[in-house]
Formats: C-alpha cells, sequence, structure tokens
C-alpha cells in the first residue's frame, strides 16, 4: 500500500469514527433515513450539492471538476443494513435489535466519502463525479429503483464503478474479472394442488407430497440433461412444506427455492424447463401446479474496456501482484448489475481480510459476510478511497477524440 494518498491516511480516523457511526445505527431498505442525513451533511460541508430522492432515500453528490464541460462518471456505494442480530458486543455494536451492517455498506460509504472529501480539495480533473448513494440493495433492488426515478437520465454519465469488501481476500488485494463476476438472483414456488385423504385410504385422494418429489427430482436434470455443461447454474430447492399430522395425506405442498444463473439465455431455458416439469409431472397424476418464478437481480457483467482500465488503475495502486484480475465469479448476487445493464462499468472486490482485525468483544462466528459476528476492516477505508481518487484522476486523463 505504498501509493495511498497522504491527505486520506491523515484523515482515516475521522473515516472510521464515520463508518463506526454507520454501522451503530444500522437501517433496512428504503429505511435509511438517518444514513441519508449523514452522508448528505457530510457531502454539503466539504461543498458538494447533494440531489436526494432518488429510488426514495437514495442520494447524488455532483461533484464538479476543474471543467464542468468535462465527461462525467458515477461512483457507487450501497447503504442499507440487513434483518440480522449483531453476535458483537464491541463499542460500536448496532443499537437497533435484530439490524446489522453484516454485509459491510457501512464501511462502502465510508470508503466513497473518503474519496469526495478528498476529490472536493483537489478538483484537478476535467469532468463530473456523480458520488451514488444507493438504498436497499439486499433483496429489493434499490439500484433499479434510482434508475426508474432518473438516475442516469439526470445525471448523464459515461461509465459506472461500484465496489464491495470480500472476507478471504487479504487486506490490500483486489480481484476483478471482464465479463460475468456474479450471478442472477431468482426466486420460484411452485404449489402443487392435490386431493386430501386419509393416510390409510390413499388411493381416495391425490398425494401432492409424492408429486413434489418427483417434480424435485425432475428439476435437477434440467442440469444435467437441459444446460450445456460448460454453462454455469444452480438451482436449489430451500423449502418444501405439506402436511399437519402423520395420518393425512395433505391438499396442498409447496416447493420454494433459488436459480442463479450468469447468463438471462441460461435463465430463461431453466425457468422454461421448470413450468414444463411441473405441469407434465401434475398432468400425469391428476394434480394442478402453480409456478411462481420471480426474476430478483440479472447477471452482473463488467464490460471489457471499464475493466481493463480498472486493472491498470489497481495494478498500479497496489502492484500487479496484488490484483487477480481473472477472479474466479461468485454465484452470490448484487444489484450493481442494473447499473452495468444501462451504463459501461466494472465492479471490484477489495479484499476484507480473514477476520483477525476485528476487536475484542466480537461474535464467536467467522468474519463472512451475512454472518452476526462479520465487521468492515477499517484498514481498507484510506485504501478504497485511494482507489476511488486514482480512478477519477486516470479516467480523465485519458486522451479522448476531438
Amino acid at each position: 500500500m505504498t501509493n495511498l494518498y497522504e491527505p486520506i491516511v491523515a484523515f482515516q480516523g475521522e473515516l472510521k469514527a464515520i463508518r463506526r457511526d454507520l454501522h451503530a445505527h444500522p437501517e433496512l431498505c428504503f429505511e435509511e433515513h438517518r444514513t441519508s442525513d449523514t452522508i448528505a451533511r457530510l457531502l454539503e460541508s466539504w461543498g458538494i450539492p447533494v440531489v436526494r430522492g432518488l429510488g426514495k432515500t437514495g442520494l447524488v453528490g455532483v461533484l464538479e471538476g476543474k471543467d464542468t464541460n468535462g465527461p462525467a462518471i458515477g461512483l457507487r456505494a450501497d447503504m442499507d443494513a440487513l434483518p440480522l442480530q449483531e453476535l458483537n458486543s464491541f463499542a460500536h455494536a448496532s443499537v437497533h435489535p435484530g439490524k446489522m451492517h453484516a454485509c459491510g455498506h457501512d464501511g462502502h460509504c465510508a470508503m466513497l466519502l473518503g474519496a469526495a472529501r478528498y476529490l472536493a480539495a483537489h478538483r484537478d480533473f476535467s469532468g463530473t463525479v456523480y458520488l451514488i448513494f444507493q438504498p436497499a440493495e439486499e433483496g429489493e433492488g434499490g439500484g433499479r429503483a434510482m434508475i426508474e426515478d432518473g438516475l442516469f437520465t439526470r445525471f448523464p454519465m459515461e461509465a459506472v464503478f461500484g465496489m464491495h469488501n470480500w472476507p478471504g481476500i487479504p487486506v490490500g488485494h483486489f480481484a476483478v474479472t471482464p465479463g460475468p463476476m456474479m450471478a442472477s438472483s431468482n426466486d420460484f414456488r411452485i404449489t402443487v394442488k392435490g386431493k386430501g385423504s386419509h393416510a390409510a385410504l390413499p388411493h381416495l385422494g391425490t398425494d401432492p407430497v409424492m408429486i413434489a418429489v418427483q417434480i424435485a427430482q425432475g428439476l435437477q436434470t434440467i442440469l444435467t440433461r437441459n444446460k450445456k455443461p460448460i454453462d454455469t447454474a444452480v438451482l436449489s430447492i430451500t423449502q418444501i412444506h405439506a402436511g399437519t399430522t402423520t395420518n393425512i395425506v395433505p391438499d396442498e405442498a409447496v416447493m420454494v427455492g433459488t436459480v442463479r444463473t450468469f447468463t438471462i439465455e441460461v435463465l430463461d431455458l431453466i425457468e422454461s424447463r421448470m413450468r414444463d416439469i411441473a405441469q407434465g409431472a401434475a398432468l400425469a397424476y391428476g394434480a394442478q401446479v402453480e409456478v411462481d418464478f420471480q426474476r430478483k437481480y440479472p447477471p452482473l457483467v463488467n464490460h471489457p474496456g471499464p475493466t481493463k482500465f480498472v486493472t491498470g488503475v489497481l495494478q498500479s495502486l497496489v502492484g500487479a501482484e496484488r490484483v487477480d484480475a481473472q477472479t474466479e465469479p461468485t454465484m452470490g448476487a448484487e444489484d450493481f448489475a442494473f447499473m452495468l445493464q444501462e451504463k459501461p462499468g466494472c465492479y471490484v472486490f477489495i479484499g476484507n481480510g480473514d477476520g483477525a482485525h476485528r476487536e475484542a468483544g466480537h461474535g464467536l462466528g467467522p468474519c463472512t459476510l451475512h454472518n452476526g459476528s462479520y465487521d468492515f476492516n477499517d484498514e481498507l477505508l484510506p485504501l478504497g478511497a485511494s482507489f476511488w481518487v486514482k480512478l477519477v484522476n486516470d479516467w480523465f486523463a485519458q486522451p479522448r477524440s476531438r
């Protein structure tokens, strides 16, 4: 970490205090009122105008360089917390039972705020930076909501960038890859409607449990017999509900689960075959079936040009040996994918370490995302902020055709 911006390192303590204040006051999807107020107040104190109300609680800081006639880019951080009970008891643990910053969005905001503070005092770039603080990433599509409220029409930009901390990657390291980096997220609910009977007289009914079992087995053949072996996908049935007692065949059985893919084409195939298999099994056994398939987040696909550019920025910041430029994609999902569907851009992982940074009083669980023992690593604050600043300066320093 030899190429950090010294002024950012100098106010690391202030960024740490901001991050821990946000951590102690987590807010769920579309409820980020205090968080938005805090971020807006800080941006305005640094001379950055703020536009609020995009995606309900989202906001955009408008940071202009020395030449406002230049191009514009967007930098995005997410703000929301999770409905999870924190297991940590250190001083900055959540004060709201059942709510926790267990994914590091508090740190994402603090890193972008650190970059904003530096850039506001060093407006040496020719262009405009839109500082996008997004609500409701955790399953409610806050990125999509901001787009629907005019994010890219009110703030025209040629590219947009995002960053997420990643436990397990060492501190000081980054990971990125062109193409798919995170999967689509989709939920399904299959309801089999049969005819109940006494369990001793099954011939008088239509057993939805056995039909659900047949459907469950059939769904796995989609991955092994319909999808190309080289195409990646996950189909997981995570719940099966049926019946109330041991001697009654129920009227209904319900299965729910998730489907993850890296392409829309594979997703289309899986959804279509799921409907065919469910309908076919129900018809074969004399039952009815309803398939509710909800497409939540699309795949997160990094664009080649911006990804190559970001890789160069990272390598000059921390050294090529600390940048995994062909990292393995994850089947987790992220709604920054909506923004990358609309604009060129790139999403990167910044290493959060192995959890050894946690203070006394942390929970006994691992320091992994969506875990009650998680905590963001404050050592990343000047590094992440420096990455944002270098990205901005290098982007606007590129030669452009006239």
